[in-house]
């Protein structure tokens, strides 16, 4: 396929090169330097948390919430089988085991009265994942945490500037993580972000990302720490992506009134915001009647250069997780019959126009 008209691509159009020459010209290149402290305080107040530490990548981010709250072998983690891999892989490196719970088949995200029935003597946390932008029903899980007395863990890799009611989604788990992979919203090349309102964990996040180091003995390592620390270039990066990030966000929500608006094909289901709640549209889905007229549509789409992709796949269907057969049918049905279009901050109203009249001819 000769792409014309790609999936996603950042949008690098603000101080990003002043920036990071600035890194460059000073030598501040690895994991100290301004931009560091200046990203992680401006991200903690664009979304309303206390205390953020930055990482190398929004996997990592995963692992070290799983490592602050002390989650290890043989406790259970209950995460929607709907979901990108990674959120699962990092319940998997602490030795903790993956509990899969369905999806609503409204807005896609994790379903609570599932929920509720999975949880065992063994459970210790949730993660809540904020699939594709659009918020779970956090408040609910948030009192069913409570109530049974676990850990939450929100996933908001793909979700910055999503919010239930006026409260951006990340400000409600115990810890959340976020990812500035170059496809997210805000991009710092590879990176990520953990947030908490916990001093303590934020604490043992910070140590745990640093090799173990100890606060007050200059090279002394008092546990086995990871080196997930974000360099200073990447923060630069970022900085400068979260200056213009309520431009991104705006013209994201614009691309998806258009689609919605203009996609009348009467086989296709687009992912909507439900009342009440911002969707951050970091993908724009839609869904067909079934798996093979998803691939006849996306192969109309690659014919015309644009590029697409499939929903993810139900996790609890993958070789490394399907060893105990499990019937999740929401997760399932949606996964068969998901695409994700293009959804980036530049794309143009005609680009726009020529995906919505593909589609509208299936």
């Amino acid at each position: 396929m000769n792409i014309k008209i790609p999936v996603y691509q950042p949008a690098l159009n603000g101080n990003e090169k002043k920036y990071v020459n600035e890194c460059l010209d000073t030598t501040w290149i690895s994991s100290k330097g301004r931009f560091i402290n200046e990203f992680e305080s401006s991200f903690a107040n664009f979304i309303g948390v206390k205390y953020a530490a930055s990482v190398s990548n929004g996997t990592v981010a995963l692992h070290l919430a799983m490592i602050a709250l002390g989650i290890g072998p043989g406790d259970e983690v209950i995460v929607p089988s709907l979901t990108y891999i990674s959120s699962v892989n990092a319940i998997v490196y602490v030795g903790a085991i993956p509990i899969f719970i369905d999806s609503l088949p409204d807005t896609w995200q994790m379903d609570p009265t599932d929920l509720k029935r999975k949880i065992t003597a063994r459970t210790k946390a949730v993660m809540a994942v904020h699939l594709y932008g659009h918020p779970c029903e956090i408040e609910t899980i948030d009192e069913i945490c409570k109530a049974n007395g676990l850990f939450l863990i929100e996933d908001c890799a793909e979700a910055l500037g999503s919010k239930f009611g006026d409260t951006h989604v990340g400000t409600f788990g115990d810890i959340s993580t976020f990812s500035f992979y170059g496809n997210k919203t805000i991009t710092t090349g590879e990176g990520g972000m953990v947030v908490t309102n916990d001093e303590t964990l934020f604490d043992r996040s910070v140590h745990f990302k640093g090799q173990g180091l100890a606060k007050h003995r200059q090279y002394w390592h008092d546990v086995i720490g990871y080196n997930y620390r974000m360099t200073n270039i990447c923060a630069a990066i970022g900085l400068a992506q979260l200056e213009q990030i309520d431009g991104f966000l705006e013209r994201k929500r614009e691309i998806a009134k258009f689609y919605e608006q203009n996609i009348i094909n009467p086989k296709i289901e687009f992912h909507k915001e439900k009342a009440g709640l911002t969707h951050s549209y970091w993908m724009c889905s839609i869904l067909t009647p079934d798996s093979s007229l998803r691939e006849e549509l996306r192969e109309n789409l690659a014919k015309e250069g644009v590029e697409t992709r499939p929903l993810f796949y139900p996790v609890h269907t993958m070789p490394m997780y399907s060893q105990k057969y499990q019937k999740i049918p929401v997760a399932e049905n949606l996964g068969w019959r998901g695409i994700n279009l293009p959804s980036y901050p530049g794309l143009s109203d005609d680009e726009l126009g020529l995906i919505c009249s593909i589609i509208n001819q299936l």
